[in-house]
């Protein structure tokens, strides 16, 4: 005899970790292509303790993340201070996406990649971004938004709002 579950398969739940500060379109392309390849995707801004001083807060990165993908209606946003595993596991991921511009970034997500599974279990999937982003790091639109640069077409409007108010016109 075979048993039919009148309950549907588990949803495919993806975590897209990352500092995100500020969000980039290379990031939001990376959330919007997992949109579409997964029923639900958890974005969490992340402190990275690694990184020097942000320029925004966790919360503000958290808002224009939430402000930045209102069109998505399966992406939802975290914040977390602790291991990425336990924020996957937390949420019910069954992968983690990473966004990759060039192969210089694939040697460190690798890494990452490898001892999150080594850790958890838990695969990763790695996602190139278009051409058109593949330049894009938020480190560098920091600095050219701090001189009073233009970056307003290689971010969502509500980033290029906020980073106006930041650093000036």
């Amino acid at each position: 005899m075979v048993r039919v579950s009148t309950k549907g398969p588990s949803p495919r739940v993806a975590l897209i970790p990352g500092s995100f500060d500020p969000l980039h379109n290379g990031h939001l392309e990376v959330i919007e292509r997992a949109s579409r390849l997964f029923d639900q995707v958890v974005v969490a801004a992340l402190r990275n303790p690694q990184k020097n001083e942000p320029l925004f807060s966790l919360e503000e990165r958290q808002e224009m993340l939430e402000e930045s993908v209102t069109h998505l209606s399966n992406v939802r946003i975290a914040s977390v201070g602790t291991l990425v595993v336990n924020v996957a596991a937390e949420v019910g991921a069954t992968v983690i996406v990473k966004g990759l511009r060039a192969v210089s970034d694939f040697e460190n997500e690798l890494q990452m990649a490898q001892m999150n599974e080594s850790l958890s279990g838990i695969e990763t999937l790695f996602v190139p971004t278009g051409a058109s982003h593949s330049f894009l790091a938020s480190r560098l639109l920091r600095e050219v938004a701090s001189y009073g640069g233009d970056v307003s077409s290689m971010v969502p409007p509500p980033v290029a709002k906020r980073l106006a108010e930041k650093c000036g016109p």
